[in-house]
């Protein structure tokens, strides 16, 4: 039989790890030694950040956050003064625009290894002082040297943001190369400010929890397959959340999900070795309210699309479909690190999506927990059955505020949005407002796209209740149409599908690969929710 995981907590503030035994390979009505992870990659090492209201002696890199001309005589201080009017010079000569983000290097002045001059921007905001740093980040990750910030004149806030986003842009995934072993540490960051003390206060906890976060949900999402699975995925997040004050997790294996009738997500799972997991995952900070806000997220850990099987070309990017899931997972994570005064429930809904002689076929009928019936179309729209086992598991058993699921469920939406939006789905207008307003601060900007009667009737089905897709229309609504069947009318509930935005190439805030989309999205949205 399949052993249960399951972490409970033992006492108030202290998480207990109950049981967790490895799953045997029989579970799955097959023999043979059980299933267990290779060997964690390298993890990266983070930069400690402090806050000064003086630079420390000359030396490493100078990050210049500059959103006007003007700024730099302020701003650059502690540069002697012929250091400062070569960096003005060299802004000059480059045609420094100021614009977020833009950034000019320059080495060989006085005794730093390097002046960074970051733009801000003209009227910059917390997403753009976030961004900037990201950028400034990515560009120094490879110097070994500590980094001081000089951000004298900026609000406390914009000192604390840019510290984050250098905290989001140094990430690294390149964990599995043998040269990760080999990394020199790198340095502190020393952001000086002549607002210490309350810029300190807005990044610890909150700002430290949420870059924690981040890339915590970006490795499991950047993981190959074979060292990433529902199982394992299980004992990561336990691990990172172990000894968190308020934190409980509840593990739902294949026996537990039979009993409870999740036909969906079983169905899903059965030609895989690895069993799926429903992860339930519960924070409450002090003074939160009675009702939780829950995130549910499609965890894919691999989506070959069974037997309905897909291209072979770019297949290995199918490791991220489980990219709702590490979001979900990551908000809770940097919700309960900073000790947010809130009431949280991250759901993920875990299978690897394999071909094999007992995997579900086209035209096949399963049930949901709900007592739902679903032809099979396509085994390869698997993520909206996964997440109608667990949003039936949250209309049963919790009485939510509000539950939004997170899924990287269409490639219409990237089709329709492209690689600038995700896709917004509800039924509620005062939580598609929230959801969108909460994008729109931390910079992951969401379209909403709509939720019309007609998709029901494209997936009717003649033999079961509905069938998982519907024709050559609109994939990404009838999609969400489809999920929404699974939660009751009355409970405010949204769908978020990232697609398009949770994984791809690099730029200048992140290495090629996940995003990390939509975990500083929930993060904003459910400290600032409002029922």
């Amino acid at each position: 039989m399949i052993t249960r995981s399951l972490f409970a907590l033992a006492a108030p503030g202290a998480l207990a790890l109950a049981l967790c035994l490895p799953v045997a390979a029989e579970a799955q009505g097959r023999s043979g030694p059980a299933v267990r992870a290779p060997a964690a990659a390298v993890p990266a090492t983070r930069r400690p950040v402090t806050f000064a209201a003086e630079a420390p002696s000359a030396g490493g890199v100078l990050v210049l956050p500059l959103a006007a001309e003007g700024d730099l005589a302020g701003r650059a201080v502690t540069l002697q003064t012929a250091e400062r009017e070569a960096v003005g010079r060299a802004l000059t000569a480059a045609k420094f625009s100021y614009e977020a983000g833009e950034t000019l290097n320059l080495r060989g002045l006085g005794a730093w290894d390097a002046i960074l001059v970051v733009g801000l921007g003209e009227t910059p905001e917390a997403k753009a002082w976030q961004s900037s740093g990201a950028v400034a980040g990515r560009a120094l990750r490879d110097e070994a040297g500590g980094l001081t910030v000089l951000a004298g004149g900026l609000p406390a806030q914009a000192a604390a943001e840019f510290a984050i986003g250098l905290g989001l842009g140094e990430y690294r995934s390149d964990f599995h190369q043998a040269k990760a072993r080999e990394r020199t540490p790198t340095g502190p960051v020393t952001v000086v400010t002549d607002q210490a003390a309350a810029a300190e206060a807005l990044f610890r906890p909150r700002g430290e929890a949420l870059v924690e976060a981040m890339a915590w949900a970006r490795d499991v999402s950047n993981e190959p397959a074979n060292k990433l699975y529902p199982e394992t995925f299980v004992e990561r997040a336990g691990a990172a959340l172990a000894g968190v004050p308020g934190v409980s997790i509840e593990v739902l294996d294949v026996p537990a999900m039979e009993r409870l009738g999740m036909g969906a997500i079983l169905g899903v799972g059965q030609g895989s070795a690895r069993p799926p997991r429903m992860l339930i995952l519960r924070y409450r900070g002090a003074g939160a309210p009675a009702a939780p806000v829950v995130l549910a997220g499609k965890g894919i850990t691999f989506d070959t699309g069974g037997i309905s099987i897909k291209p072979s070309t770019n297949m290995g990017n199918m490791k991220m479909d489980m990219s709702g899931a590490a979001s979900v997972t990551g908000a809770l994570m940097a919700l309960a690190k900073s000790g947010a005064p809130v009431n949280v429930v991250a759901v993920a809904a875990l299978a690897e999506n394999m071909p094999d002689g007992r995997s579900i076929r086209p035209a096949d009928v399963l049930t949901a927990m709900n007592g739902k019936t679903i032809e099979i179309v396509s085994t390869d729209a698997e993520g909206r059955l996964v997440l109608a086992d667990a949003l039936s598991w949250i209309d049963a058993n919790l009485q939510p505020a509000a539950v939004v699921d997170v899924a990287t469920l269409t490639g219409a939406v990237r089709v329709a949005l492209s690689d600038d939006y995700a896709g917004l789905f509800s039924r509620h207008d005062a939580l598609a407002d929230q959801l969108a307003a909460a994008g729109e601060t931390v910079g992951e900007p969401l379209w909403r796209l709509p939720l019309h009667p007609s998709y029901g009737a494209d997936i009717s089905s003649t033999i079961a209740d509905l069938k998982n897709g519907g024709g050559e229309g609109a994939g990404a609504g009838t999609g969400a149409h489809f999920i929404g069947e699974f939660i009751s009318p009355d409970i405010p509930w949204a769908h978020l599908d990232i697609a398009g935005v949770a994984y791809g190439a690099a730029n200048d805030t992140k290495p090629a690969g996940s995003a990390g989309y939509s975990v500083r999205l929930l993060e904003r949205f459910v400290r600032d929710f409002q029922p």
